[in-house]
């Protein structure tokens, strides 16, 4: 797997951008994550994952991001630009197999308008 250029493009990383999200961003829960939605005037669509040590030991912690990362290089092309995403894993996350979660996150992000229409 390649972690080249294209990846930082999609993430948000900085501090700056993550506290923007949290505080203009519009709220959506579901039983396995939490999602932030925000209008931004970037170019491309981001995504930012936040996993708190709330959320259990590294080991935990870290694959969440894994999936999480996963999940939103799988809807990168569809992504609309001029929106952040930031996620926020729930425990219940790792207990479902990735398929189940895909179809989540895509519904769940379809809801909120920030996909193209279209398959993934």
């Amino acid at each position: 797997m390649s972690q080249g250029g294209g990846d930082r493009a999609l993430f948000l990383r900085a501090s700056r951008d993550i506290e923007y999200v949290k505080q203009h961003g519009r709220r959506t829960s579901t039983a396995l994550f939490n999602l932030l939605v925000c209008k931004t005037d970037g170019d491309a669509g981001r995504v930012g994952i936040v996993v708190g040590k709330r959320f259990g030991i590294a080991v935990r912690r870290n694959r969440a991001k894994r999936l999480f990362r996963e999940l939103a290089r799988s809807i990168r092309k569809e992504l609309i630009s001029g929106y952040a995403v930031l996620v926020f894993p729930k425990r219940d996350a790792l207990g479902l197999p990735f398929d189940e979660l895909r179809g989540i996150w895509l519904v769940t992000l379809r809801r909120q308008g920030v996909l193209r229409s279209g398959e993934v």
